[in-house]
């Protein structure tokens, strides 16, 4: 049985957010290295890395699934909205916020972000804002797309969780995708096109499908005992076989249903981990590359888009033909440099944020730190002053 959520992070769970993080680079990199997408014009032995979405879809189920865990735990009580808001601000928005800096200095300065040519003043603003759901910019990083999303679902999350306790899952399920299926039902052909803003509606069912979830993991043994892995198995096969047979093009003017329809095999997937119903995959999952990994996937989702770019436009035409080549390149290169990069990052602007939830606690441990580097080795080391302890770290969201 894995570590119930009471007690701190639940085994498993980095690691998924680690490979879905590591899965989204793959993506890009086959972005960067062939043209049309979503037309598959690469070799077929990559097809497998074009269909990133399918990781932001797992990313924001298991979002509302690591939230929901402690309130799940006190019948779905939040503890206080504007203490929820403040943490979650206090988590994502510095790493946010520098990784747009980070974005645009690379998008004006070395290399622009997309065809629709370098990000502008009114790209600062929106991102910055994090209103890119809602008005269309010149984006600096096609990864920021989905944190706005995210943003969003964080907004709603008390609401979620008050009809979740006062009505119950169905009720909550339908509340929320009863909309969505009508809005599809009214679209032609009955599938919405989806443009650049628009996605939280859409996108909402899935983080809605993790809060449910999580009621799981608290369940009784008997729940808990359900082969979840063989029911995931099950529920994503016919999905990823209807990809395979439809083909690239198809599925990415599709991606209303196919994330609506791959949303609870992934779901069942995150219980089965959470509950220990897939012993084997667990430990692989929790093993020290695949946890550290986990650790800095957020950095990793952040920033690597902008490198791998510098990557694919400015170096690898010097030593690679475009396509495969350049696949390869961008790939060997860049994995490595953006993990490098990441965890420096996350050391910058996660880590201590994580460790230290209010500014006074920052700067403390901050000034602490200086005190230290100043002390000299020879010279007594004077009486410390007491040292706050910091907050205990939260179970990650990516």
């Amino acid at each position: 049985m894995t570590e119930r959520p009471e007690r701190g992070r639940i085994a498993g769970l980095d690691g998924l957010r680690g490979l879905a993080a590591l899965y989204v680079l793959l993506f890009h990199a086959w972005l960067l290295s062939f043209q049309f997408f979503p037309r598959n014009t690469g070799p077929a032995y990559l097809t497998w890395a074009m269909y990133g979405r399918l990781s932001v879809v797992f990313f924001l189920a298991l979002s509302g699934f690591s939230l929901a865990l402690s309130p799940a735990v006190n019948q779905w009580r939040l503890g206080g909205t504007a203490r929820f808001l403040r943490r979650r601000a206090w988590r994502i928005l510095p790493a946010y916020w520098a990784a747009l800096a980070f974005s645009l200095v690379v998008a004006v300065f070395v290399v622009k972000a997309t065809h629709t040519g370098p990000p502008n003043h009114r790209s600062a603003m929106v991102f910055g804002l994090l209103l890119q759901d809602f008005i269309k910019a010149r984006t600096p990083n096609g990864a920021l797309w989905s944190v706005a999303v995210e943003v969003e679902l964080y907004l709603l999350f008390p609401v979620f969780l008050l009809i979740r306790r006062r009505l119950g899952a169905l009720a909550l399920l339908a509340v929320v995708t009863v909309p969505v299926l009508l809005l599809a039902v009214a679209a032609p052909r009955l599938t919405p096109h989806e443009g650049d803003t628009g996605l939280t509606s859409h996108l909402a069912p899935v983080f809605v499908a993790g809060i449910i979830a999580a009621g799981v993991v608290t369940a009784s043994a008997r729940v808990r005992a359900v082969p979840w892995l063989w029911l995931a198995l099950a529920a994503c096969a016919p999905v990823l076989l209807l990809i395979y047979v439809k083909g690239s093009y198809w599925t990415g003017h599709h991606y209303f249903w196919v994330d609506l329809a791959i949303t609870p095999g992934l779901t069942m997937l995150i219980v089965a981990v959470a509950t220990g119903r897939a012993a084997a995959l667990t430990r692989c999952l929790s093993s020290w590359p695949l946890e550290r990994l986990g650790r800095i996937s957020f950095s990793l989702y952040l920033i690597h888009l902008p490198i791998l770019t510098v990557l694919a436009k400015k170096v690898a035409p010097h030593y690679a033909e475009r396509g495969p080549h350049t696949y390869v390149f961008v790939v060997v290169v860049g994995l490595p440099l953006s993990l490098m990069a990441a965890w420096l990052f996350a050391a910058v602007f996660e880590f201590p944020f994580q460790r230290h939830r209010s500014w006074r606690a920052l700067l403390a441990a901050f000034s602490g730190g200086l005190a230290v580097l100043r002390r000299s080795p020879a010279a007594p080391s004077p009486t410390p002053d007491p040292d706050p302890r910091p907050e205990r770290a939260p179970a990650r969201v990516g």
